[in-house]
């Protein structure tokens, strides 16, 4: 008798609860009954520069554990760093060193609150005039550093492509993992939706392409070419597939909706993401 497939578990994004409060939020998600939280560091839930952090951190902790929501930590707010500069400093670009400080509070952060991983992205290539391979080389030299603080603390990171970002392809974040010597703590997130936006194979092969790595999943509905998070069900991907692909994988780790303009009608967006996936995931064989 062939044995079930590992049940997938699901998270929300943070991203996509701007107006509550984050205790709030881990409230709605857990009546609603999702598995996790993808927790994004920023200004509105939890400031990884706030005066009181540790006060605030166990706080979070005490939340989790009491709605026994499992977490992945997100260093993806574009404006965190620099009020002008989507997604600025870049490890790749003057100032990382503020990008690479960034990089380590999450890491301590994810250790407190009991997250295995920290995800992060490349930015934006950095200006003309830098060679490629230049590029390739501060970006590695900076997740390098990171991967420091990453062994200290027993925490991955799990590294995503983004559209048109200097990594923006399963296979570019697969040299990025060599350059940095194929280190264990480095891993991958693959967003489903960006996968179908820029990637020139399909999302089923950027799922079994990143799948040795692969740590974190985020969902959303996309159509080709258009980097905007839509509903499931909305856009063009066919998800049942890539749900069982990522089953055949034994993916572990969080699958997190990811739909940041869902914010204004953010619970009930939260359950119909939440209804849509478990209606497309392969129900587990009785027999």
């Amino acid at each position: 008798m062939t044995p079930p497939p590992t049940p997938l578990r699901f998270g929300y994004g943070t991203n996509g609860f701007t107006n509550h409060r984050l205790g709030d939020v881990l409230a709605v998600l857990a009546d609603l009954g999702y598995d996790g939280v993808a927790l994004t560091l920023d200004h509105g839930h939890l400031d990884p520069y706030a005066d009181d952090l540790p006060r605030r951190v166990a706080a979070i902790a005490r939340d989790l554990a009491r709605h026994g929501l499992d977490v992945t930590v997100e260093t993806g707010a574009p404006y965190l760093l620099d009020p002008w500069g989507k997604h600025h400093p870049t490890l790749m670009a003057d100032g990382a060193e503020r990008r690479i400080d960034l990089l380590r509070r999450a890491v301590r952060i994810a250790a407190d609150l009991g997250s295995p991983t920290v995800h992060l992205c490349s930015g934006p290539a950095p200006d003309e005039g830098l060679p490629e391979r230049d590029a390739w080389k501060r970006l590695a030299a900076g997740v390098e550093t990171a991967l420091e603080t990453a062994e200290e603390y027993g925490v991955s990171l799990a590294f995503e492509p983004e559209p048109y970002m200097f990594v923006d392809t399963v296979e570019r974040c697969l040299e990025l993992a060599e350059l940095v010597g194929g280190h264990e703590l480095f891993g991958i997130t693959l967003d489903v939706g960006h996968a179908h936006c820029v990637e020139e194979r399909t999302v089923l092969e950027c799922v079994r392409l990143a799948g040795p790595r692969l740590l974190n999943v985020q969902i959303e509905d996309m159509r080709r070419g258009v980097h905007r998070h839509l509903e499931l069900g909305t856009g063009e991907i066919d998800f049942p597939p890539v749900l069982a692909a990522l089953q055949d994988l034994d993916h572990r780790g969080l699958v997190s909706v990811e739909i940041q303009g869902g914010s204004l009608d953010a619970p009930e967006v939260a359950r119909r993401s939440l209804d849509f996936l478990r209606a497309a995931t392969v129900r587990p064989r009785t027999s």
